[in-house]
């Protein structure tokens, strides 16, 4: 008997409850659709390069866009996976992406983390949501152990920025230097201009390749050598590619134009002897793993884009995992929170889903199963839907502190890798429990329809109204109705806004906003990612709080 017969024996497909008839499925289907649309919407906004005469400019210097650079660079059908494409999005003194794209594909058979700039917005120069997305690239290249590839031409710090830019900015430069620390190799391909602070990315850099008559490096340009030293010079022997590659030693190869350059970065990574540390399974490797039974569109159906609507996360998860075939962790205890076991393209994977709020069963349950994921050496999935732990003098007296902390105990000290979906609500302390974004999981993702906040919006405006209240009572002082009124709907506005999916993605609280339909595909290829290092558990507890 194979493997594979043996796992479908011993392991049943995961019944399904869900009626694709009902009224609900089909408006559930409408109203995602809408979503859908906004999004698809918005990437392709994002995809664009700057304003048309930018870019024709540029293509008149017969030079490539940054999107068609990585295009180049990628191996053939190659995916690519983009982190933060809404970056900056409806951020005032912000370009869309933040004058960058990043992501992570396959150059020569290797899985490289890619990050060019965009010259034709701004010049590629950097602002805050640049110095922020470039952080995150790093640490994901960092964290995953990817060989990484930086596409440069820019034009420096946005100068109308250089507080918000300068100050973080120069710890893009220490993460270069820590990475090649860890042995975690770098190659700079340099289109264009790269000065000042931006000469440090190439130097910094194990492997730089120019670009001849085009790519220009140095600390200070022209105007700022003559205005400091009296000296005149032309940018091309001041700092260009000849004289680099022939002189001074910054550059390692002088490439003839931009596919030469594309190329040679392309041979350098077959050459770096590349292997991952971590050992995927053979059944991946191979290929040889079941599709989902069910059908992943219908998760359109069975999730109501309202996140007050309740659904089963079950549901979602079995139209995720190979053969739709899912085991259980305690079925019967802590039912508001769903534990298991199942494969994503024939790798092992633990889930843990939200079905409602958090109990202290819930927490005990979800701390026993991260501990089992440690010690199977298994990668833990959060899929977040939950608007936070019990409250109240029955569950306080319960121990719901304690065994939440345990449970946060849990997840900070985990040690296999994390990777999060935020499929609805993320409120208050559920969102740290469920690997939210400052408990660092490897990869975090949101759906179209999801919130993040320490609360619900109306929860947050009456607890804020009810303390207005008790403080005005306190104080003698008479409340103004009206004016209230209006304080309260302006702040649950505020709230909303800040909460909106959208908002949230623009400041990086996430890596991108995906398809539902595309979960399966996105988790994928992140495990993929985070076997670069071995992925191995251990002993994840300090002093707890029994």
């Amino acid at each position: 008997m194979s493997i594979s017969s043996i796992k479908d024996h011993l392991v049943p497909r995961h019944p399904t409850v869900i009626n694709k008839a009902s009224p609900e499925y089909k408006s559930n289907i409408e109203e995602w659709t809408k979503l859908l649309d906004q999004l698809k919407e918005r990437l392709k906004e994002a995809t664009s390069e700057g304003k048309e005469k930018s870019i024709a400019l540029h293509k008149k210097r017969g030079q490539l866009s940054a999107r068609e650079r990585i295009e180049l660079l990628l191996d053939e059908d190659s995916p690519f996976l983009e982190i933060c494409p809404l970056a900056g999005y409806e951020q005032e003194h912000c370009t869309l992406g933040g004058s960058v794209v990043s992501g992570i594909g396959l150059v020569s058979g290797v899985l490289c983390a890619i990050n060019a700039n965009v010259p034709t917005m701004a010049g590629g120069a950097m602002n805050e949501t640049t110095v922020l997305k470039v952080g995150r690239f790093q640490q994901i290249a960092r964290e995953n152990r990817l060989p990484v590839i930086v596409l440069t031409q820019s034009a420096g710090a946005n100068l109308q920025q250089q507080f918000k830019v300068f100050h973080r900015g120069g710890g893009g430069f220490r993460n270069q230097a820590l990475a090649s620390k860890l042995g975690i190799p770098s190659c700079c391909v340099v289109f264009g201009s790269s000065t000042a602070g931006g000469a440090y990315t190439p130097g910094l850099s194990d492997y730089v390749i120019m670009i001849k008559k085009q790519a220009q490096v140095f600390l200070g340009g022209p105007p700022l050598v003559q205005m400091a030293t009296g000296e005149i010079a032309d940018a091309e022997s001041l700092g260009g590619a000849d004289m680099h590659s022939r002189i001074s030693g910054v550059s390692d190869q002088l490439a003839i134009d931009e596919h030469d350059g594309i190329r040679k970065a392309r041979e350098w990574i077959s050459n770096i002897n590349w292997e991952r540390q971590g050992k995927l399974p053979e059944r991946h490797l191979l290929g040889q793993y079941e599709e989902p039974f069910y059908d992943p569109n219908e998760i359109l159906g069975i999730v109501s884009s309202n996140i007050r609507i309740p659904y089963d996360a079950t549901e979602v998860i079995i139209r995720i995992v190979d053969g739709s075939r899912f085991t259980v962790f305690k079925p019967n205890y802590g039912v508001n929170l769903v534990c298991g076991w199942g494969f994503i393209q024939g790798i092992p994977v633990g889930i843990l889903a939200n079905n409602n709020v958090i109990f202290t069963q819930e927490a005990n349950k979800a701390t026993q199963f991260i501990q089992l994921c440690n010690i199977k050496n298994t990668p833990v999935l959060y899929f977040q839907n939950i608007t936070g732990f019990m409250v109240g003098k029955r569950y306080e007296e319960e121990g719901i502190v304690k065994a939440g902390s345990r449970f946060i105990n849990a997840v900070s000290n985990s040690k296999v890798p994390a990777i999060t979906i935020m499929m609805g609500a993320s409120y208050g302390a559920g969102n740290y429990a469920m690997s939210g974004r400052a408990y660092e999981p490897r990869f975090l993702f949101s759906w179209p329809n999801s919130r993040c906040s320490v609360m619900g919006p109306e929860q947050l405006t009456g607890v804020m109204d009810l303390v207005m209240r008790q403080g005005a009572k306190r104080a003698g002082i008479e409340i103004d109705e009206e004016l209230a009124s209006q304080r309260k709907a302006m702040f649950q506005m505020s709230v909303e806004a800040e909460s909106d999916v959208y908002y949230t993605s623009s400041r990086l609280l996430d890596d991108g906003i995906i398809d539902p339909r595309d979960t399966r595909m996105v988790i994928g290829f992140c495990l993929e990612v985070v076997y670069n290092i071995k992925v191995e558990g251990g002993n994840i507890y300090g002093i707890s709080r029994m």
